[in-house]
């Protein structure tokens, strides 16, 4: 994913008529938008949505300070550029997406 993204990124930087301040944001497939949120310090947030779905960047955004922060950042037991191991993360992660009002709530 980071070597496409990373592709993409460079592309429409030096084909964009306009100048980027918000940088990269999102591209869509037929089948699904892919939302790209980029940290001042790199750190990558990636959101498949519904080709529907408008800008998220202020979600993804949200997503950085109301979740990662708290729970990854603010816990010594994580180690900053491995892979999030901690469940209550996992779990905070899950209930900030499911009540997102663009996630779907399909009945089984």
């Amino acid at each position: 994913m980071y070597g496409m993204l990373f592709s993409i990124k460079s592309f429409v930087n030096r084909i964009s008529p306009v100048d980027l301040k918000d940088g990269f944001s999102s591209f869509k497939t037929s089948k699904y938008k892919c939302n790209l949120y980029e940290t001042p310090s790199g750190l990558k947030f990636i959101m498949n949505t519904d080709l529907n779905v408008g800008n998220i960047r202020e979600i993804l955004h949200r997503l950085y300070y109301t979740v990662y922060v708290e729970y990854v950042v603010k816990n010594p037991l994580c180690k900053l550029g491995q892979p999030i191991k901690s469940d209550l993360f996992k779990t905070k992660l899950d209930e900030f997406v499911r009540e997102l009002p663009i996630f779907p709530l399909r009945a089984n």
